[in-house]
C-alpha cells in the first residue's frame, strides 16, 4: 500500500516538473519576446537620437534637443581641517551643445572683493565667501559683479568627489608639469610627486591640483612653477584647468559609459548643486562627443599689490578693463569671429599662409633635456617661413606640446606640427601673452 502511495506521489511530482518545465520556458519565450521587441525600439530611439555614445546616452535620459549655453560657477572645497571648508578652486565654466564649444575661466582665489584695497582683509578674498557661511550664492553674486555674467548655476564639488571620481574611471593619465614636494601638517596635507606623464589615481590628482609652492629649503626658501608656466596661484591654476580637461576628455570614454551610475553616486554624496537633475541630463549626452581641443581656457587679468598697500594681507586686484575684454572675447566674440572667418573664406578674403606664418610670433621652449634640440627646432620653422621671437628652457617633458596663445588659425598650428613632425595641439589662450604660440620641445622630438 504504502509502495502504491508512494509511486502516485512521484508521478505527481514528475507530471508538476513537467508542467513547471513547460511554464519556465513560455515565461522564457515571452522575456526573450518582449526584450527583442523593447531592444528594437531601444535601437530605433538610439538611432533617432543620433547613434553612437550620443545616441545612447540620449535614449536612456530621455534628453531635448534644442539646448541653450550653460554658464556653471565650480566652486572646488578642501574639508582636510576639521569645520573648515576652504575654497581653493573658482571657475566660471561655460558650454555650448549646439556649437561644441567650451570654456573655463579661472578666478584666483586671493581675489579682492571690498571696497578699499588700503584696509584689505582676509576676510575679503573671494574664497572666504563661501567659507563663512557656507552660501555659495554669495560667491555667486561676487563673481557675477567681477565678470559681468549672469550665471544662474553653481556647483560646489568637495575634495572627495575628485578623488572617488578619478578612481572609479580608472586613473588619469596626466604630465605632472614639475617636481611636486610640500607638506602641512595642519591640513594633513602631503605632496610628493614627480615630473612627467604618468597615471594619478585619485589621492595623487588631489595632490597635484592643490600644489602651489614647495617646501622651503633651510634658508626658508620656496620653489613654485617656472616663471614661463605661471608660478604659484596662476601655475596652480593653469595645472588645474588642463587636469580638468583631461579628466573630461578620460571620463567621456565609451568604457565609462557603464560607470555612469557610479558617477552619478560620486556626485550626490559629494556636490552641492542648484542644477536640477532634469536641466543637467539633457547636456550629458552631447558632453560626451565634446572635443578639449574646443575649450578655451584663461585666468583672470590683474595684479598682487604690494603688502604695504594692502594693510600686509596678499590680495589679487582683478583689472576691470582687462576682465571686460577678456569676457567678451571668451564669451561672446568666439562665435562672431568664426562666423565672419568662414564668410571671408567663401568670398577668398583670407590672407595667405606665407603672410600669416611671417606675422605669427612663436616661442620655443626646450624641454627635451638636449640643447641640441632647440637649436633644430628653431632652424626648422625658420626654414619653413615662421617667425621665431622668443627661445628658452623649461622643464624636462615627454612630449612635444603645441600651444594655441592668441586664437591662432588651426591650419597654422597643424602646419607647425607637420614642419616638427611631433607635437600635441593645446589651446590655452592669454591676453597677455607675448607671442601667438608657444611650442615646448619634449623627449619624443
Amino acid at each position: 500500500m504504502e509502495k502504491k502511495q508512494m509511486k502516485h506521489k512521484n508521478k505527481r511530482e514528475d507530471k508538476r516538473k513537467k508542467v513547471k518545465k513547460k511554464t519556465g520556458r513560455k515565461i522564457l519565450l515571452l522575456l526573450v519576446l518582449v526584450l527583442l521587441i523593447a531592444g528594437g525600439i531601444f535601437a530605433y530611439k538610439v538611432q533617432e537620437n543620433g547613434g553612437g555614445a550620443s545616441g545612447l546616452l540620449a535614449t536612456v535620459l530621455n534628453s531635448k534637443k534644442d539646448l541653450g549655453e550653460i554658464k556653471v560657477l565650480l566652486l572646488g572645497i578642501s574639508t582636510d581641517q576639521e569645520n573648515v571648508e576652504l575654497t581653493d578652486t573658482i571657475m566660471v565654466a561655460s558650454y555650448n551643445p549646439n556649437t561644441q564649444k567650451a570654456t573655463l575661466l579661472s578666478i584666483p582665489r586671493d581675489t579682492y572683493t571690498g571696497k578699499n584695497t588700503a584696509k584689505a582683509t582676509a576676510y575679503e578674498k573671494i574664497n572666504s565667501l563661501y567659507s563663512r557661511k557656507h552660501r555659495p550664492d554669495e560667491t555667486l553674486e561676487a563673481v557675477n559683479e567681477i565678470t559681468g555674467l549672469n550665471i544662474e548655476y553653481y556647483v560646489v564639488i568637495k575634495t572627495e568627489a575628485l578623488i572617488k571620481l578619478v578612481d572609479v574611471i580608472g586613473g588619469v593619465t596626466f604630465n605632472v608639469p614639475i617636481d611636486m614636494d610640500y607638506d602641512d601638517t595642519s591640513q594633513d596635507l602631503h605632496i610628493h610627486l614627480k615630473a612627467g606623464e604618468q597615471k594619478l589615481d585619485g589621492n595623487k590628482a588631489e595632490q597635484l591640483v592643490r600644489f602651489r609652492h614647495s617646501n622651503p629649503d633651510k634658508y626658508g626658501r620656496t620653489t613654485s612653477y617656472p616663471a614661463e608656466y605661471g608660478d604659484n596661484d596662476i601655475g596652480r591654476m593653469r595645472t588645474q584647468r588642463e587636469f580638468i580637461l583631461q579628466v573630461i576628455k578620460q571620463t567621456a570614454r565609451p568604457e565609462n559609459i557603464f560607470k555612469l551610475g557610479e558617477i552619478l553616486d560620486v556626485a550626490k554624496e559629494n556636490v552641492l548643486t542648484n542644477i536640477d537633475f532634469n536641466v543637467a541630463k539633457d547636456y550629458i549626452p552631447y558632453a560626451v562627443e565634446f572635443d578639449t581641443a574646443n575649450m578655451l581656457t584663461e585666468s583672470l587679468p590683474g595684479t598682487v599689490p604690494a603688502l604695504n598697500k594692502t594693510n600686509n594681507v596678499s590680495i589679487f586686484v582683478y583689472d576691470k578693463q582687462e576682465t571686460k575684454k577678456l569676457i567678451q572675447q571668451l564669451f561672446f566674440d568666439r562665435d562672431v569671429e568664426e562666423n565672419e572667418e568662414t564668410q571671408s573664406t567663401e568670398n577668398n578674403e583670407t590672407i595667405s599662409s606665407d603672410t600669416s606664418k611671417t606675422s605669427l610670433e612663436i616661442e620655443v621652449l626646450n624641454g627635451s633635456g638636449d640643447s641640441s634640440n632647440l637649436t633644430k627646432a628653431v632652424n626648422q620653422l625658420k626654414g619653413a617661413g615662421f617667425n621665431v621671437t622668443r627661445t628658452g628652457s623649461t622643464t624636462t617633458t615627454s612630449k612635444t606640446t603645441i600651444i594655441n596663445k592668441k586664437n591662432t588659425k588651426e591650419t597654422l598650428l597643424k602646419n607647425i606640427k607637420d614642419v616638427l613632425g611631433k607635437g600635441t595641439i593645446e589651446t590655452s589662450e592669454s591676453s597677455s601673452s607675448k607671442v601667438d604660440v608657444t611650442i615646448i620641445i619634449g623627449k619624443d622630438y
